[in-house]
C-alpha cells in the first residue's frame, strides 16, 4: 500500500494505491492522517480509486480516520469508491456516515 499526496485549494488528497488491510494498509494511513493533522492539514480527501481490496480492518481505519479528523475540527471525505468498496460501505451502512464523490472537483468543491 502507497499513498501520493498533493494539495487541492487547501484540500488535501490522498490517493491510496493497492490494499487496505490490517497491518501495513491500515497503519499507513493511521500515520499519514496523524501527520497532516500534526501539520494544520484538516480537510482531507481520500482517493479510493485505484484500491484493489479493504478488509475490515481497513474499514475499521477509515471509521477511524473519518473520527480523528472530525474531532479535530475538520472534514474526511471520499473519492471514487470502486464498486466492492461501495458495495461493502452499503452493507455495513457506513456509506450514509461518508460523503463520497465520483469526482474530484465536486468533492473539492464540497468542502466548506
Amino acid at each position: 500500500m502507497t499513498i501520493d499526496t498533493r494539495n487541492v485549494n487547501g484540500i488535501t488528497i490522498l490517493e491510496l494505491h493497492g490494499k487496505v488491510t490490517i497491518g501495513e494498509g491500515s497503519r499507513v494511513i493511521r500515520e499519514t492522517i496523524r501527520e497532516l493533522l500534526d501539520a494544520g492539514n484538516k480537510n482531507i480527501l481520500l482517493n479510493l480509486g485505484d484500491v484493489s481490496y479493504v478488509d475490515s480492518s481497513g474499514i475499521g481505519e477509515l471509521v477511524s480516520s473519518y473520527t480523528t479528523v472530525t474531532n479535530q475540527g475538520g472534514q474526511f471525505k471520499l473519492l471514487n469508491l470502486t464498486k466492492k468498496i461501495r458495495e461493502l460501505l452499503a452493507i455495513t451502512k457506513l456509506l450514509t456516515v461518508f460523503d463520497c464523490y465520483d469526482d474530484e472537483e465536486t468533492a473539492v468543491g464540497s468542502f466548506s
